[in-house]
């Protein structure tokens, strides 16, 4: 059994489809991150930087947080979506996605979504970053059934939650022929 600490946002989405993917039986334990619940003695136990997505995996009495490292460690002990043989360009994608594309999105978040008309500098940098994240993730699709690989991967499983969020964006999805498809 698993336990899931998380929120419904695109890093806590990836967790929920990656369990669901695999099929795995799970408890979800929502953090209030109004409410500042992440912030809680008992939740920085397993969560050392406050941050959500973390799981408690009660069958190897294992504690995981952040979600490519829970990904990693779900496909692995599933054996699915992480195999030998794609191992390094799924591990590139899955960190462009960890490092560059989800933290990029989520500052478009803050400055065109949440707080729009506050700082015009910082809503034109992510913006126009973000286009250029679309225009990558549509070139690399045009070569590739899905991100890593012709197969459905752990990287896929990381991006897709931020990519759902396209109308957010304001990039317009429907430009990006192979990002739509995919």
């Amino acid at each position: 059994m698993i336990e899931l600490y998380t929120v419904n946002t695109p890093n806590g989405k990836k967790i929920s489809i990656m369990l669901e993917e695999i099929g795995y039986e799970y408890n979800v334990n929502t953090i209030d991150l109004n409410k500042g619940d992440q912030f809680n003695s008992e939740f920085k136990k397993i969560s050392p930087f406050s941050k959500i997505p973390v799981i408690k995996d009660h069958d190897n009495n294992e504690v995981i947080f952040e979600s490519g490292a829970i990904l990693i460690y779900l496909a692995e002990k599933s054996g699915k979506y992480f195999d030998s043989e794609n191992k390094n360009i799924i591990t590139q994608w899955l960190m462009a996605q960890m490092g560059y594309i989800g933290p990029i999105l989520g500052q478009h978040h803050q400055f065109h979504h949440y707080n729009s008309g506050k700082s015009e500098f910082g809503e034109n940098r992510y913006f126009e970053i973000a286009k250029k994240i679309y225009q990558d993730l549509d070139n690399r699709l045009e070569i590739s059934k899905y991100l890593a690989c012709n197969k459905y991967t752990i990287a896929d499983i990381a991006m897709w939650p931020w990519i759902a969020r396209h109308e957010w964006h304001d990039i317009g999805l429907k430009k990006f022929k192979n990002l739509s498809r995919w």
